[in-house]
């Protein structure tokens, strides 16, 4: 058991809103490493990993048989895109409300490690946090990406190991949380054996989070103080 509780969050509508920007990044990079334009859009399922992302929209232009090195290209054009468009990104995108007080809060607690568990790929999540500062406040060295797997659920893992052997502890499911806003948020939680808090900050509310099983549910990060949520969990554990 660890002495630490390990806090995974979401990035995308968890913690922060690119507002559009995402989108058009995507496309960028999606032109560069294919050679055609997004002419059909990109794919909008929420929650899933960019690989799965990036196969669904080669699906939806007509690419069905991609080359073994299209992610990878994909995956560079897609942070170089995020580095252009860094200060467009600033300004029409937003930290979420409550965002950067919990995140602060949490991080001057002894007992608590926050980090990330996100299907963005690691480069794209570290231009798209930084942009906001966000970064500050959680070790994104023990984080888990998209471009780690591409199931979301097999990214606790990833997070569990790089948390172990940076901190020299052993993390048993009971001391680790995934916040996130979408049902596939909760589906990832549970299927690694982790508790998950549900925020409906995104397209899902409280009550399609719930369904979905979340542990917990809160309209936002401003709705009640989330170190009270993990307290609680401490106390369970």
């Amino acid at each position: 058991m660890s002495n630490h509780l390990l806090v995974l969050w979401d990035v995308d509508h968890t913690l922060i809103e690119t507002m559009g920007v995402g989108r058009k990044v995507f496309a960028e990079a999606f032109e560069i490493a294919t050679g055609q334009p997004m002419s059909a859009g990109m794919a909008t399922a929420l929650g899933h990993t960019e690989p799965v992302l990036l196969d669904e929209t080669l699906r939806l232009n007509g690419i069905s048989r991609p080359d073994e090195g299209l992610f990878e290209r994909f995956a560079r054009a897609q942070v170089a895109a995020y580095r252009k468009h860094a200060e467009e990104l600033r300004e029409r995108g937003r930290i979420l409300s409550g965002v950067e007080r919990t995140l602060e809060a949490l991080s001057h607690q002894p007992n608590i490690v926050q980090s990330v568990l996100t299907g963005n790929t690691r480069g794209a999540a570290e231009v798209k946090l930084a942009a906001f500062g966000v970064d500050r406040w959680v070790d994104l060295d023990i984080g888990a990406y998209g471009d780690d797997d591409v199931n979301r659920s097999a990214l606790v893992e990833f997070a569990r190991q790089r948390s172990e052997a940076k901190l020299g502890e052993t993390f048993l499911d009971s001391d680790i949380i995934l916040i996130g806003d979408t049902p596939r948020d909760v589906e990832a939680g549970h299927l690694a054996g982790v508790r998950v808090v549900g925020v409906a900050s995104g397209s899902s509310p409280v009550q399609e989070l719930r369904d979905a099983g979340a542990d917990y549910t809160i309209g936002s990060l401003d709705e009640t103080d989330i170190f009270d949520i993990l307290s609680a969990f401490l106390r369970s554990s």
